[in-house]
């Protein structure tokens, strides 16, 4: 009988079962904030009407959706390309020579720290079972979990860039004209710092460090575009 005090709760690993999404979808409704939320600010500092002002929201938010998802479709497309090229050559080399392949998947074991007759064993019963998800998964780091997925990844941006832009775009529709620039802004920042800390809590990282981060380049962004935007006002 196994006493209770002696089962242990597993670790979570964040990094490996969340970063796929997660960096995707910080990253996006990160952008889509403070781009979204800098453009609106630099037109109504260049004194833009609030049609002006919601119109360059509107075109933000669609435009950047776009581009968010079609950046990362060819970014993730051409990792996948090259785990298929991985897979296939890794397959190829599998049934060219058997042999070889496991004396490799060994030595990784080897290195690992054991001993080389266990790591021969292992190897041996591991390729029995699945030879090529052992090379794969042992040699060069690919499991299911870990595998790229284009049209996740971009539906993932987009969607999650769209979120964060309709933030700063409900803030100006129900602003007061005359403080547009204030409410998008404190409104931005303060989301920005939740979504930082949502996103160093959900990966396991120091809270405070992220909202801190995030914060301060927001801010720093949205100051530099009402600059040049009530400089360009200024001179029209």
């Amino acid at each position: 009988m196994v006493d209770s005090d002696e089962i242990s709760t597993p670790v979570q690993h964040y990094v490996i079962r969340q970063m796929g999404w997660l960096r995707a979808s910080v990253l996006g409704a990160n952008d889509g904030i403070l781009s979204t939320s800098s453009l609106m600010i630099g037109v109504a500092s260049a004194h833009g009407s609030s049609g002006n002002i919601l119109l360059a929201g509107m075109s933000g938010l669609i435009a950047g959706a776009l581009s968010m998802a079609a950046g990362e479709y060819v970014s993730v497309s051409s990792q996948h390309d090259m785990e298929q090229a991985d897979v296939a050559r890794e397959h190829a080399e599998l049934k060219a020579n058997p042999h070889a392949e496991k004396h490799e998947l060994a030595e990784i074991y080897v290195e690992r720290g054991l001993d080389r007759e266990l790591a021969l064993q292992v190897a041996e019963q591991l390729m029995a079972h699945n030879a090529l998800e052992a090379h794969l998964r042992d040699e060069l780091g690919l499991t299911d979990s870990l595998i790229a997925r284009p049209v996740q990844a971009a539906l993932a941006s987009a969607i999650s860039f769209s979120g964060g832009a309709i933030v700063p775009f409900l803030t100006a529709l129900f602003s007061p004209p005359e403080i547009i620039n204030i409410t998008i802004s404190l409104i931005s920042i303060l989301c920005l710092a939740v979504l930082g800390m949502v996103g160093a809590h959900l990966g396991g990282a120091n809270v405070p460090k992220a909202a801190l981060r995030v914060t301060f380049c927001g801010a720093l962004a949205m100051i530099g575009t009402a600059a040049i935007g009530s400089f360009f006002g200024t001179q029209v």
